[in-house]
């Protein structure tokens, strides 16, 4: 048994990563090529959805982004989605030298549903355009954004695109954490089978943007239809995936930047709420997942501290040296295309053992029912084995 873990098991975790490598390269190809298609001439009237509750340190920033936006025909709608702090009448001020944005007034949510589905089901109700584009209030667009993403979205006949935001991280709390959700994506959604099998688990969206044909929003039901979702960016993209529509992932990290969480407290609070809904609900893949994450980039560095005191005779110092150096890689070559800091990528053993305890109070909070999110406390979901 000790030889199998500080041997056979390493060499296994090599090809292992190898694959993922692949996974990762042929994914950056992907996204990066749905850039390149020819600036068209036809520019569909756009509507820019975006729920807010109690988003004052971003609503300006956010919004004046969007305003500032060079397209030639689109409409920004901001719900206010019963703030108690400044949201609202920030809101206001900016509206009443910009036509272009509607502030909403939000109904509160009907019982149990999740409350930012509801809002963003408000918002579509209300928009005019062809194009639905739902955005976060914490995320800040440069004025090429939609233009690209239209050209994109037409580009590739998608019905849905999104992509992956540059994540703003300044504390180290944040550092450690609030790249984790993108990379895993990264990782473990190869777009090349992804798109060609219609397999509703091999797909993930970015709620801070996704883009979306009218017509393709209402087919799958919209918010409405994944109401009591705590992940309503995967949920819809699932449902998208699942009527046969066209799903795509484009590269926007230079477009659109986001600063999801102030510190560490905050984004373990997220992770929390989302952790265990993003599997839905499903128990063993969910343990099977981050008992191997754990295994995959833990162990190959227990086993060599085991080597250097002596401790692990059968262990193999080349392999060790491959494998941690594959480890390196897997962090690396996602995080550089994110826009994260170089440094940061030598802190994935930390952020692996965060996820560890987080996967495990998202799973608790989920079974007890304490998940609360913005003063809300959020519908309890039925758990499933498989």
């Amino acid at each position: 048994m000790v030889e199998y873990f500080t041997h056979d098991l390493i060499n296994s975790l090599i090809y292992f990563q190898i694959v993922i490598l692949v996974f990762i390269i042929s994914n950056i190809i992907i996204i990066h090529r749905a850039r390149g298609h020819t600036t068209t001439n036809i520019f569909p009237m756009v509507s820019i959805l975006v729920p807010a509750r109690n988003e004052e340190r971003n609503i300006a920033h956010c919004v004046q982004s969007l305003l500032a936006l060079d397209y030639p025909s689109f409409e920004v709608l901001v719900l206010d989605d019963q703030s108690s702090d400044n949201t609202r009448p920030i809101l206001e001020k900016i509206s009443t030298s910009n036509p272009q944005l509607k502030v909403l007034e939000g109904e509160p949510p009907p019982e149990n549903q999740v409350g930012k589905n509801w809002a963003c089901s408000q918002l579509a109700r209300q928009a005019q355009g062809d194009l639905l584009f739902f955005t976060d209030a914490d995320t800040f667009h440069k004025p090429e954004t939609l233009k690209t993403i239209v050209t994109a979205l037409i580009g590739e006949r998608a019905d849905l695109l999104t992509g992956f935001p540059h994540q703003e991280v300044k504390t180290w709390g944040e550092r450690l954490l609030v790249p984790f959700f993108n990379w895993a994506l990264y990782c473990f959604i190869p777009l090349i089978l992804a798109y060609r099998f219609r397999l509703p688990l091999l797909s993930g969206s970015i709620g801070q943007m996704m883009l979306f044909r009218r017509e393709a929003y209402l087919a799958v039901g919209g918010h409405d239809g994944v109401s009591f979702s705590i992940v309503d960016d995967l949920m819809l993209t699932r449902q998208i995936k699942a009527a046969g529509l066209r799903w795509r992932v484009v590269y926007i990290t230079d477009l659109i930047s986001c600063r999801m969480y102030q510190n560490y407290r905050e984004a373990y609070k997220g992770f929390v709420k989302n952790l265990f809904a993003a599997f839905d609900f499903r128990l063993l893949p969910y343990v099977f997942v981050f008992i191997w994450l754990g295994i995959m980039f833990w162990l190959p560095l227990i086993v060599l501290m085991l080597t250097i005191i002596g401790q692990a005779p059968q262990a193999q110092l080349n392999a060790l040296i491959v494998c941690i150096t594959l480890s390196v890689l897997l962090w690396l070559i996602p995080y550089s295309d994110m826009g994260i800091p170089f440094g940061l990528v030598f802190l994935y053993p930390g952020t692996i053992l965060a996820f560890e305890w987080i996967a495990l109070q998202s799973l608790r909070h989920n079974i007890i029912g304490r998940l609360s999110w913005k003063e809300r406390r959020l519908p309890r979901s039925r758990l499933k084995w498989l």
